[in-house]
């Protein structure tokens, strides 16, 4: 049964919604809808799958461009109802015939609606009819098949064919020669021609230079035969108890005890003062607090460009009807029409780095937003695609929350308790030379951090973040080397409230998206100490690979955590990306791909090299 459908406009104005429906829904899923896929850009999907405690709801939606109107029907996800397309596409059809800009109440057309449902629901029920006698008819003709394909006939056939003296047909297109025929027959027919056809092989042996040598193949029978007895001995002798698990031992080379685990670790009360370049206090201005300009070229080169990539149409229109078009606009957008333009973007979004599926997915919402819209005078269908991807663009990369962490670092040292900060992310990243940027960004704040060193695994880690700790002078946390990372974490914070400091920034171990272990107990450190702040630290190197690492991201640590509400990742630190030149795809890919803002970006190897992410040079680069 249908849930509810509402119409409003793209403002957000409810213009009419079903009063016979009127269900209570539970939870917000139009909200939801709109906030997470119509303005994410994702309208291009079928549906979209909405859970609630109690209730899972399916949505499915239709827009009319050209007015500007938005259709949502909601019914539960467990019915699969068959006319809910359709019904979508009967009431934008009759109510785009009285929609007035002017009126905001339509209580005219529940009697409309009423008689387009009960039109969409007998139909439903007529091709739910018609599908079993479909079904009875295809089961008619396999036996009629059957009946026909059978022994009497296959033998009047080949009986035929033999005393015509011509080559037989197998049926299934071979050739035989003497007129035999080796058919699909029953097993009686085949045990009592058993003779008949060997006999009838050893001629054809002799007569024909290219059949199978007989010997051979008992060559090959006495060689498998030898290798069949050799493995059943083998097989014998190692009999294994299924009870028994089998492990590798060590191998022990002689008597003498084991060695203990050397600890390599150079504690910090050991010589903290000899020969460590303290870092100077000109290192001059983090780049995060400088303002980046953009230069602006003219629309007209990217129109040129954009002209260039499309290619024309097979059909070829003339000189004076093209004229005319663009003068008095086109009636409404067709697919057809976005398909050259839409194409031309998607390949231009791929050579940026933007992963392949991402790309598509944009370019399919930019289609659902211009399908059945009016062109303007004057204006080209390729620039008017463009100008709708840009918008997309910029509304994807601004963020929809507030990341202004200074003001939550003062928030949080209101409430006296530190602001904490994880550090996530994949092998190799720069996690840690990464963390120290963000680290002399906070200090020129005057906010004091502390540093926990809870990479526990990695050789090296904890001295790399020292040698930082020491240039920056600020105090660090660590216990060594194997250690659980998560009950390090919690001393840190604990040691961190203890002695007043600001902000907790803790490294972690790098880990694939694959690796289970590591990202339980990634979960686990995550949901002992609830930071305020899971940064996601990515390469600006990678393409289709950005989706898989995020998307597994966000699915390991959902997964695996204990908590009902599980912590994913809040916000993207965007590494490497002096690297890159134009091939800024990436940070559009993660931002899409886990609905995260893109937070800090690495630009350099010194600890200024941290800046924000300029959205209009990321679309301006995009789609140049």
């Amino acid at each position: 049964m249908l849930e509810q459908l509402l119409i409003f406009t793209r403002g957000g104005l409810i213009l009419w919604t079903c009063k016979e429906l009127g269900n209570a829904l539970k939870g917000s899923p139009i909200d939801t809808l709109i906030r997470s896929c119509l303005l994410e850009e994702r309208s291009g999907a079928a549906s979209y799958n909405y859970d609630a405690p109690g209730a899972s709801y399916t949505l499915k939606w239709t827009f009319h461009n050209d007015l500007g109107l938005v259709f949502v029907a909601v019914y539960q996800r467990i019915l699969h109802l068959l006319y809910v397309d359709e019904l979508l596409a009967m009431v934008k059809h009759e109510f785009s015939q009285i929609y007035d800009p002017k009126h905001v109440e339509y209580f005219d057309f529940d009697e409309t609606f009423r008689q387009l449902r009960k039109e969409a629901e007998a139909r439903a029920e007529e091709l739910k009819k018609v599908k079993p006698v479909g079904k009875s008819v295809n089961d008619g003709r396999k036996l009629v098949m059957k009946k026909g394909s059978g022994f009497d006939g296959g033998n009047k056939k080949n009986n035929s064919e033999a005393n015509e003296g011509g080559n037989g047909d197998d049926g299934k297109g071979r050739k035989l020669e003497n007129g035999h025929s080796y058919g699909n027959h029953n097993a009686a027919a085949v045990q009592g021609n058993r003779g008949m056809g060997l006999a009838n092989g050893k001629e054809n042996a002799s007569s024909n230079n290219e059949a199978f040598d007989v010997t051979k193949l008992q060559k090959l029978k006495n060689k498998g035969g030898k290798k069949t007895s050799d493995t059943s001995v083998v097989s014998k002798g190692s009999k294994v108890d299924p009870k028994k698990k089998v492990t590798k031992k060590n191998r022990v080379w002689d008597d003498t005890p084991k060695d203990a685990k050397l600890d390599f670790t150079d504690h910090v009360e050991e010589n903290v003062n000899e020969n460590i370049e303290v870092m100077a206090a000109d290192q001059g201005q983090s780049m995060m607090d400088k303002e980046e300009i953009v230069s602006s070229d003219s629309e007209d080169d990217e129109d040129e460009v954009v002209s260039k990539d499309s290619k024309p149409d097979a059909k070829k229109k003339g000189w004076f009807s093209s004229m005319f078009q663009s003068i008095a606009g086109k009636a409404n957008l067709e697919k057809a029409d976005l398909e050259p333009a839409l194409k031309a973007l998607k390949d231009r979004l791929m050579t940026k780095n933007v992963a392949e599926e991402i790309a598509e997915k944009l370019c399919e919402s930019v289609a659902a937003s211009l399908e059945g819209k009016k062109l303007a005078s004057f204006t080209r269908v390729s620039s008017t695609v463009q100008a709708a991807m840009e918008e997309a663009l910029v509304r994807i990369l601004t963020p929809r929350r507030s990341i202004d962490i200074l003001r939550d670092v003062h928030a949080a040292k209101e409430q006296r308790k530190p602001y904490v900060v994880v550090f996530v992310g994949v092998n190799g990243v720069g996690k840690s030379t990464n963390l120290a940027k963000v680290a002399y960004w906070l200090l020129q704040h005057k906010v004091s951090v502390m540093m926990a060193a809870c990479d526990t695994f990695r050789s090296g880690a904890v001295e790399q973040l020292r040698t930082h700790a020491r240039r920056l002078q600020i105090p660090i946390f660590e216990k060594g080397y194997e250690k659980d990372p998560a009950v390090v974490a919690k001393e840190a914070i604990q040691e961190a409230t203890r002695n007043g400091s600001d902000v907790v920034l803790v490294d972690t171990a790098g880990r694939m998206q694959d690796n289970e272990p590591l990202m339980r107990a990634l979960s686990k450190l995550i949901y002992l100490n609830n930071p305020d702040l899971v940064l996601f630290v990515g390469e600006a190197l990678v393409g289709n690979d950005a989706v898989d690492q995020l998307s597994k991201f966000n699915q390991k640590l959902a997964d695996l955590s204990t908590s009902p509400n599980p912590r994913l990742i809040d916000g993207i630190l965007l590494t490497k990306f002096d690297t890159i030149d134009d091939k800024v795809g990436a940070a559009l890919s993660m931002v899409y791909i886990s609905g995260s803002p893109v937070m800090f970006v690495g630009c350099g190897q010194s600890y200024t090299d941290l800046k924000k992410l300029n959205v209009k040079a990321i679309v301006k680069t995009l789609l140049k």
